[in-house]
């Protein structure tokens, strides 16, 4: 309630009752009660400005000031004394709400000895005024308690009622921390994915650019460079398909592991002029969009090492479908001694360190990556727990977006 409200309410209620009381006590014609009610009423009156101009000059979310206890204290006291004195029992009302404003706007000490004030002087009104009926001296002192009561309560709803607004606030900004981490992380992975198909990419390039060369320094032999470039030019073109794709999957979820590997078997047999031999064991499965990719980008990887340190050395990539896990192997004979070698278990063709991304990528998913020598091989092994595919959502109506 308003500050404004509650003024006109507590003056309504005042004067209603200050008349009442008045033209009872004038109509039973008892000066002496008139006087003493008249008296105590104006006690009552200006104990009730005071208090409302009180509250007014209090700032907002601030303790109230004791000048308060005491106009509280004094409604309470006077209105129960005059409660018990000849036809005033309505004044019982304002202390009744005196103790309301008590329970539910200061402190509980201060707030049950006012009611504790207002019930004994009741008492002892009811005493002094030979108003010893049951009625008097078990009702008045319960509507004063009754009004704390109810002050206690409306407390507690108005505790209540802040700490929802503010686990509300609070839930909001949760959500949106949530919103802005999630942002991150898609910006992150979109990243990610850009970085491996450019990397795999032109990695390829700079081998084709590098034969071309080697091509045209050794043997001036043009025709086979320009059908060198022209595998570079495509491999440009196809790096462009392959970004876009690598998008959409990003956005749809949509990939299939096992037509993805196998195309690339093929497109990299073709550009290297290696043979390239793709296996599949198990039950194939539609695995979840991050661990498809994720195998995919080390395949790439893989292969792109495969090129540049074993030119023209046959490739062996499989893949096993297990019943708690999946993983990916790719594998190529190692340089005979003399020939010129690097450790391409960490390097890829544009000088990053691709599997080193990858071997983070796979963490992040439960998965791991081994590379290293095996039987007079490189080989480079992926692996990923089993984690059922969820349903995808519904996408009707989503047909046209890119």
């Amino acid at each position: 309630m308003s500050l404004s409200m509650a003024w006109v309410s507590r003056s309504f209620a005042f004067f209603s009752i200050t008349l009442g009381t008045i033209l009872t006590a004038v109509h039973g014609h008892d000066g002496r009660v008139l006087i003493v009610q008249a008296v105590g009423l104006a006690i009552v009156g200006a104990a009730i400005a005071a208090w409302t101009l009180i509250e007014s000059r209090t700032p907002p979310n601030t303790p109230p000031r004791p000048s308060l206890y005491l106009a509280l204290g004094t409604v309470c006291v006077v209105s129960g004394v005059l409660s018990a004195t000849h036809n005033g029992a309505w004044t019982i009302v304002l202390a009744g709400i005196a103790t309301m404003v008590a329970g539910g706007d200061i402190a509980l000490l201060p707030a049950v000895a006012i009611t504790a004030a207002g019930v004994a002087c009741t008492l002892v009104s009811c005493v002094v005024n030979s108003l010893t009926s049951g009625a008097a001296l078990i009702g008045l002192p319960v509507t004063i308690v009754t009004g704390l009561t109810i002050g206690l309560r409306r407390r507690a709803y108005r505790v209540e009622a802040e700490q929802s607004a503010e686990l509300l606030a609070r839930t909001r900004q949760v959500q949106d921390l949530q919103r802005r981490a999630d942002v991150l992380d898609e910006r992150t992975r979109i990243a990610r994915e850009i970085h491996d198909v450019l990397a795999h990419s032109l990695g390829g390039l700079g081998i084709q650019i590098q034969a071309a060369r080697a091509v045209l320094t050794d043997s001036a032999d043009i025709e086979t460079a320009l059908s060198v470039l022209g595998t570079a030019q495509r491999l440009a073109s196809d790096g462009l398909t392959e970004t876009r794709r690598a998008l959409h999957a990003l956005r749809s979820d949509t990939l299939s592991l096992d037509e993805e590997l196998r195309s690339l078997a093929e497109q990299h047999g073709g550009m290297h002029r290696a043979k390239v031999e793709f296996e599949i064991a198990g039950t194939p499965r539609e695995l979840p969009a991050a661990a498809s990719i994720a195998l995919l980008r080390v395949a790439q990887e893989a292969m792109v090492n495969a090129a540049k340190h074993g030119a023209g050395e046959a490739i062996e990539l499989r893949l096993d479908y297990e019943a708690d896990r999946v993983r990916l192997t790719v594998a190529n004979r190692i340089a005979a001694a003399g020939q010129k070698t690097q450790a391409p278990a960490m390097q890829t063709a544009d000088a990053g360190y691709g599997l080193a991304g990858m071997r983070e990528r796979l963490l992040l998913i439960g998965g791991s990556l081994h590379a290293g020598p095996h039987d007079g091989r490189w080989t480079v092994t992926a692996e990923l727990p089993h984690v059922p595919t969820p349903a995808r959502p519904t996408t009707e109506g989503r047909d046209g977006e890119q």
